[in-house]
C-alpha cells in the first residue's frame, strides 16, 4: 500500500509531466488566440469569449512540441472538427496497417482560410 504522505517517484514524474504539458498548452493556446481570428478553420464557426473554451489549437504536423512563435504549425478548430481531424488520421493509419487503404492517403486538413489575410488587410488601408 502506498504511503499517502510520500508519493512514489513514478507519481512525481507523472504529476510533473502533466503540469509541464498544461503550462506548454496554456502558452501556445494563448499565443494562437492572439494571432488568429476566433473562427474554426474547418467549419467557419465563430467564437466569442462565452464559448471560446470550445475552440482548440490543432498542430498541423501532430507534434505538440513543435510550437513556432509565428503559429505556422497551428490552426484553430472547434472541438468537433478537431476530434474529426484526429479520428481521420487514426482511421487512415489503421487502414494502412490492414492494407485496406492502399497507399497512405494523408487526409489532414488542408484548408487555409486565412492564407491571404495579410494581403487583404494591406488593401484596406
Amino acid at each position: 500500500m502506498k504511503n499517502e504522505g510520500n508519493p512514489s517517484r513514478l507519481d512525481r514524474v507523472v504529476a510533473d509531466a502533466i503540469r509541464q504539458r498544461q503550462t506548454r498548452e496554456a502558452g501556445y493556446r494563448e499565443q494562437a488566440l492572439k494571432i488568429y481570428p476566433w473562427i474554426c478553420g474547418r467549419c467557419s464557426r465563430e467564437f466569442t469569449r462565452t464559448n471560446l473554451r470550445e475552440l482548440t489549437v490543432h498542430h498541423k504536423n501532430h507534434n505538440h512540441d513543435d510550437n513556432p512563435p509565428d503559429g505556422s504549425n497551428w490552426e484553430l478548430l472547434c472541438l468537433y472538427c478537431h476530434d474529426n481531424e484526429h479520428a481521420r488520421l487514426l482511421d487512415a493509419e489503421a487502414a494502412a496497417k490492414t492494407g485496406a487503404g492502399g497507399a497512405r492517403n494523408d487526409n489532414r486538413a488542408t484548408a487555409q482560410p486565412f492564407a491571404n489575410l495579410k494581403d487583404l488587410l494591406k488593401r484596406e488601408r
